[in-house]
Parts: C-alpha cells; structure tokens; sequence
C-alpha cells in the first residue's frame, strides 16, 4: 500500500466520535449530535474551532496589509545636534552594515522582514488548501504549520530586534528616537500573525485528508 493510500484510509478523532476541548486539552467521547461540556474545565467543546478559517483569514488579510506599512514607514525619528532625520527598517539594516556590524544587521533583516513575510505566506497557503479542500500532502502541511506556531512563540523577538536597532542608533549618534508609524505597524503584523495562528485548526487540514 503506498503512503498517500495509507493517509485516505487514516480516521481522524471527529469520525470516531472524539473531541478535544480547546481549553485544557481534555479529549472527551461524545456523539456529534450533542452538546457537549469538558469535564475538566466545563468549557463547551465544539468539533472544531468556531469561524476557525474566516477568523484566520480576516486576521491574516490586516497583518499583510500592515506587513507594507511597516516596512515602508519610518520605525523611528531621530533628534540630533545636527538635525532631525528618520529610518525604516531596511535603511536601518544598511546603516548596520555600513558600520561593519554585519550579524545584527542579519538578525534584524531575517526577524523583521524574512519571518514575518514567510509566516504571512504560510498561512495563506494554509487558508487556500482548506478553502480548496485539498487533500494532498497533509503531513506536511501540518508540519508546516507547526512550525509557523512554533516560530510564533518567538515573535516577540522581532520586536526585539527593532528595539535593539533603535538603542544602538541611539547610542552611536547620541540621539534622542521616538517610534514612527512604521514601528506601530510592525507590532500589529507580529501580534496579528500570532493570533492568526492561535485560531486556526489543524484538524481541518485532515478533515479534507480523510476523504481523499
């Protein structure tokens, strides 16, 4: 039997009568026609997560709108002797680089730029194999979304790395840095990512699997 046939012939826990509460975990065995509370926690358990992939969806269409903002507006406005002058977040990787201080200038581009752009893209394609209700590849699929929850968990160091671009342009010029519009945008794309990936329900991926 090849891989692909042993993945259609797979049941998912819906399909034997199995839920999960979304709260503490709790797996419960219950007919899908009732209502069902956790016994742990007393949650309602539902057999999948409520407007899962609209919510997912709304919350990543605003996080792709804010991603260009955020990199095109200033993140900072700095006031020196010599004048007042503003940067983004490219013009300041280039202002690292041009000081020689290559590996934060790298730690800045992959966080504030590469991660949140491909955990934009992930999810989409994500989004689009539901809607489709594509059976293909759901393994992988579901490990690609993992790792995009798991890289979520780390979002906070995007932020970081804009912080730490600020203290060092502050400190090298002894200027006095406010945050930009760009700043503000940039914090909704990581907290809007976040929340984009904490409402989506893997089990959907496996849903159009099991009927392949």
């Amino acid at each position: 039997m090849t891989r692909s046939g042993a993945l259609r012939q797979v049941l998912t826990g819906r399909q034997v009568g199995l839920r999960v509460c979304a709260h503490c975990r709790e797996t419960v065995r219950s007919p899908s026609h009732l209502e069902v509370r956790c016994p742990r926690c007393g949650a309602r358990i539902h057999q999948r997560k409520p407007h899962s992939v609209a919510t997912t969806a709304v919350l990543v269409a605003i996080a792709a709108a804010l991603y260009i903002p955020a990199n095109l507006l200033p993140v900072m406005y700095e006031h020196t002797f010599f004048g007042d002058d503003s940067d983004t977040i490219m013009s300041g990787v280039v202002s690292l680089v041009d000081n020689g201080a290559w590996p934060l200038a790298m730690l800045v581009f992959v966080a504030s730029i590469v991660v949140p752009m491909l955990k934009l893209i992930a999810m989409t394609w994500l989004l689009i194999s539901i809607v489709r209700k594509s059976s293909r590849h759901p393994l992988q699929r579901t490990q690609l979304f993992r790792l995009v929850e798991f890289i979520g968990r780390w979002s906070m160091l995007d932020v970081y790395a804009i912080s730490l671009l600020v203290a060092l342009v502050q400190i090298r010029s002894l200027a006095i840095i406010h945050p930009g519009p760009g700043a503000i945008a940039f914090c909704g794309v990581v907290v809007l990512t976040m929340l984009a990936a904490q409402s989506f329900d893997e089990r959907l991926i496996w849903d159009h699997a099991a009927h392949g």
